[in-house]
């Protein structure tokens, strides 16, 4: 008789599914927000986990949490007032030092411009790898369609990411090699 084991420790979840979240926030909420929806994430999920049901797919489940608080976070923002300094006077960024930046910070640039519903589902697919049909119901539409908005996504970033304006390729050789590596956290 082999004694019945019960869902593994929530340390466990923390440890194996910790990375693929943040990613997922930073993508959906920015690098700014990104721990704080984590953090929030994770609490609820802490007290939600012992009435998870047996055979659960836990990374969705989190990624479904996160899109929430992603959302809270969104809305709560939008309430907020926005302090300014002095505006700039050639529509450049406040603070921003002259020069091009790191092209990761770049990258994470181009991820906030895209579309809502395609930075939704470029984070969910490419970023914490559900399959299409989870993103679907995360950000309600079709696979199809959430397959497409991913896809166009991506395209996007190819092309905000060409170095030379004939290479519809998009980034340097570097920058290409190594963007799915910095967007899976690598």
């Amino acid at each position: 008789m082999r004694a019945v084991q019960g869902p593994e420790p929530f340390e466990v979840v923390v440890r194996r599914h910790g990375p693929a979240v943040l990613r997922v926030c930073r993508a959906v909420v920015g690098p700014d927000a990104a721990d704080d929806a984590w953090s929030e994430t994770f609490l609820a999920a802490l007290r939600a986990y012992p009435r998870l049901p047996p055979g659960s797919d836990v990374r969705a489940w989190l990624v479904t949490i996160a899109h929430r608080k992603a959302l809270d976070d969104h809305r709560a923002r939008r309430r907020r007032p926005v302090p300014v300094g002095a505006l700039p006077e050639e529509g450049g960024r406040a603070g921003a030092v002259p020069g091009p930046g790191s092209w990761r910070e770049d990258l994470w640039e181009a991820v906030a411009a895209l579309p809502d519903k395609q930075r939704r589902c470029v984070a969910y697919h490419h970023l914490a790898g559900l399959p299409h049909a989870e993103v679907a119901a995360l950000v309600g539409g079709t696979p199809e369609a959430a397959r497409r908005a991913a896809s166009d996504g991506v395209r996007a970033l190819r092309r905000t990411w060409t170095a030379d304006p004939d290479d519809d390729r998009g980034g340097t050789h570097e920058q290409r090699s190594t963007t799915q590596g910095v967007l899976r956290g690598r």
